[in-house]
């Protein structure tokens, strides 16, 4: 099976998987009093949104981070810039506040956020190993080598088995 490339070992995530799933995340998270929720775009948002609703915090912001993949870098590595910073004042160095996103993969977004933030909580719906390290919070964790379709990212039709044929 070493025919596949990467996004082939999928893992398809449905609105109401990613539903339950950041619903299971607002639980791990109950019984700190969050400042804020701060959603890392664009796939942090629905997972924030779903946070904030379940531990009825009000106050949410963004942050968005773009990754650049120019000449020299290392392959899939590219210089990272922040697009958009959340409020200065409600931010401070992190204390209280939840920075939610949907993934974290290598880790690198994160890293850039803790270092703005490194007292704030980071959590995600989905994890992967190499990215773990980043983050106090999370529901799923799956293989560096999965692609995760997120629901944002599909379409409805049909999919060809993992293994075999029909």
């Amino acid at each position: 099976m070493t025919d596949r490339l990467p996004h082939e070992k999928g893992f398809h995530v449905s609105w109401d998987q990613l539903h339950r799933d950041a619903r299971a995340l607002a639980w791990r998270l109950d019984g700190t009093a969050w400042r804020a929720v701060v959603a890392v775009t664009r796939g942090g948002l629905v997972p924030a949104m779903i946070v904030a609703r379940e531990l009825d915090i009000r106050t949410i912001d963004t942050i968005s981070i773009r990754s650049y993949k120019g000449v020299g870098n290392e392959a899939g590595q590219g210089q990272l810039e922040v697009l958009k910073r959340p409020d200065a004042t409600l931010m401070g160095d992190g204390d209280g506040i939840l920075v939610v996103d949907d993934l974290v993969d290598s880790g690198r977004t994160l890293e850039l956020i803790r270092q703005m933030y490194p007292k704030a909580h980071f959590a995600t719906v989905y994890a992967k190993p190499k990215g773990k390290p980043m983050v106090q919070s999370w529901i799923t964790e799956v293989s560096q080598d999965t692609w995760i379709f997120f629901p944002w990212d599909m379409a409805l039709q049909y999919v060809q088995p993992y293994r075999g044929e029909d």
